[in-house]
């Protein structure tokens, strides 16, 4: 908390992890510390930033590289949340319906100078957004396999190649080793 208190403005946070090492827990835990510090918080989540079904499944609904590479629009974060949200103090907290396959239409969203907005997701790094802190979580490759719903161990490969090219333990901010999610362990602090 005091890494994001100690900033002037307004502040990005990204929590970037697989699915099981639920990255949306972690982010919401940090709501109401930095709120009890008085700056006020904005929660936003990459998938509500995914590309339409048409580019997403254009290889089809099962192919890793396509999961890593054009799932996410990660241009559309950096255009109308990150980059917005601290130079005209407003950001859009969603974009695209997954589910419904269609935009959501959200309205812009105002926010005062000192801010701080709380990112989460998956595969997040090393795709040029504008962060002010980066926090990854990560699990060794056994514990992801054996935490990851069968139906989507297709991912898996996906993962693994973020791991190999990205290098988000080595990129990001802060790394929390959460193989056993009862004790997450910092493991790095930069």
């Amino acid at each position: 908390m005091q890494l994001v208190d100690a900033r002037d403005g307004r502040v990005r946070v990204l929590v970037d992890g697989a699915p099981p090492t639920r990255p949306a827990d972690l982010a919401d835990a940090l709501v109401d510390p930095l709120r009890a510090l008085g700056r006020p918080v904005s929660r936003v989540h990459a998938d509500d930033f995914l590309r339409p079904a048409s580019v997403r499944f254009e290889h089809g609904r099962h192919d890793p590289d396509a999961y890593l590479e054009d799932r996410l629009d990660a241009g559309a974060l950096g255009r109308e949340v990150l980059d917005p949200f601290t130079s005209l103090g407003r950001y859009l907290p969603t974009l695209w319906d997954a589910v419904a396959d269609r935009s959501t239409r959200a309205a812009f969203v105002d926010v005062p100078e000192r801010a701080v907005l709380v990112l989460d997701g998956s595969l997040l790094l090393g795709r040029w957004l504008d962060a002010d802190l980066t926090v990854h979580l990560t699990v060794r490759p056994s514990t992801l396999a054996r935490r990851t719903a069968a139906e989507d161990r297709w991912t898996l490969p996906a993962f693994a190649r973020y791991d190999e090219e990205t290098l988000p333990t080595q990129v990001a901010d802060v790394v929390v080793h959460a193989d056993d999610p009862r004790h997450p362990a910092l493991e790095a602090f930069r």
